[in-house]
């Protein structure tokens, strides 16, 4: 049977138009009105494979996911320019940090520049401080280290935003920011990313330890970084407490490691 997630039915599919998202953050849902199964963030591309009613059936063009949006929340196709590197950020009225703030927008959202200042970046949608983004094709080379930019943020069941993340969505973020293809759930990642080393194996920064439905990503000696439910946010944890405390509450003992591919310097 074919995964919904990345192939859905084919009686769904009506046309293939490339579009992009128009709000600041918009759920991906399962159905219709249904559950939430990931978030899409200002400016990601999809391509619309159905658009007959208000939910538009789409196809995430950054990992393939496919998902319900609300045809309100995309609009026409734009190349990008620049993507926000902060947490999060805010577009303001005018060039001025007192000016009204129009959005609020989270790492990885992508914009397209309509003229640049010293200190800011204007797009259609609001200025936006230029020390909260980098041009689009500029990649980052430490996933760890993105992921630090998300401490201490709410842990939010399939989200992806600096707002609120879920496991697989920090993976996401850290890897995508880096140049990595990723997927967007945690067994998806568990199939794809990287290579498979042994049980034995020492960990480095960057490996990645999946349990059944989590992961967590490496970020040193005994620590790693992760959005969990325990703690409701994303948190630095000691990798030997982590693996002893999610086998204590119930789900289970790592079922794989994973070494991400290594990356030049940024």
């Amino acid at each position: 049977m074919s995964d919904p997630r990345d192939t859905p039915d084919p009686d769904c599919v009506i046309t293939g138009r490339d579009a992009i998202v128009i709000v600041p953050l918009a759920d991906l849902c399962r159905s219709p009105d249904g559950p939430r199964d990931r978030q899409l963030l200002f400016g990601a591309p999809v391509t619309i494979l159905n658009d007959e009613d208000a939910w538009f059936l789409v196809r995430s063009q950054q990992d393939g996911y496919c998902g319900y949006l609300r045809g309100t929340a995309t609009g026409p196709a734009e190349p990008a320019t620049h993507r926000i590197t902060s947490r999060t950020t805010h577009a303001y009225s005018a060039p001025d940090i007192k000016s009204p703030d129009l959005t609020c927008l989270s790492f990885g959202a992508r914009l397209r520049a309509t003229s640049e200042t010293a200190t800011f970046v204007e797009t259609r949608w609001g200025f936006v401080p230029r020390q909260h983004l980098h041009r689009a094709d500029v990649m980052a080379s430490d996933p760890a280290a993105v992921a630090a930019l998300f401490d201490g943020t709410p842990y939010l069941w399939g989200g992806n935003s600096g707002n609120g993340i879920d496991c697989s969505g920090l993976i996401q973020a850290a890897c995508l920011a880096c140049g990595i293809h990723c997927p967007g759930d945690s067994d998806q990642q568990e199939r794809d990313l990287g290579e498979t080393l042994p049980p034995d194996a020492g960990l480095r920064r960057n490996d990645l330890l999946f349990w059944k439905g989590h992961v967590a990503l490496v970020t040193g000696d005994d620590t790693l970084i992760h959005a969990n439910a325990g703690h409701m946010a994303v948190v630095f944890e000691g990798i030997t407490d982590a693996i002893a405390r999610i086998e204590r509450q119930g789900d289970g003992q790592v079922t794989s490691r994973k070494r991400l591919p290594s990356l030049p310097p940024a």
